[in-house]
């Protein structure tokens, strides 16, 4: 690709409340980076933990009237939980949520009785037993209510 693209400009655009970068990410479009077939680009997310996705445009159409956008068209396993660490960290994570001892906490919850005061950790585990688990569908109705101004539903905690 020729130095000077107009990807280079957009390589980190700024985040609301984030560090002042020129262009506001409220406007830019996808569109405006031309974007050819087959031709890849990064997309960082959560610069602490560095998330980063290769992303592939794989075809260029036209919106049809009756639809809603951003679809998702196919995915793989639950997205990590925020703030984890990064991918390293995960991993590491993933492993220590096996399936073994998520049983035994809670089975150490229930006997000790006190389902209140550890729900948030029974969430959190439950979140670690649903890692793989990916619901193609759930994450377009989450993506048709962001796209419909549902800015409440970023804040709910949803195994997608």
């Amino acid at each position: 690709m020729p130095p000077g693209r107009k990807r280079q400009k957009y390589s980190r655009l700024a985040t609301i409340g984030g560090m002042g970068f020129s262009d506001d990410p409220r406007v830019v479009k996808l569109s405006d980076f031309g974007w050819q077939m087959r031709e890849r680009f990064l997309y960082e997310y959560d610069f602490g933990d560095n998330w980063q996705h290769q992303i592939r445009v794989e075809a260029i159409l036209t919106p049809k009237s009756n639809c809603f956008y951003p679809v998702c068209i196919s995915g793989q396993r639950a997205c990590p939980p925020e703030d984890c660490g990064g991918s390293w960290e995960f991993m590491a994570q993933k492993q220590e949520y096996s399936v073994r001892y998520i049983a035994s906490r809670y089975s150490e919850i229930l006997e000790e009785g006190d389902i209140p005061g550890n729900i948030e950790e029974m969430y959190e585990l439950r979140q670690w037993l649903m890692v793989d688990h990916f619901d193609r569908q759930k994450v377009n109705q989450r993506l048709q209510q962001y796209a419909a101004g549902d800015k409440e539903m970023l804040f709910e905690q949803e195994i997608v």
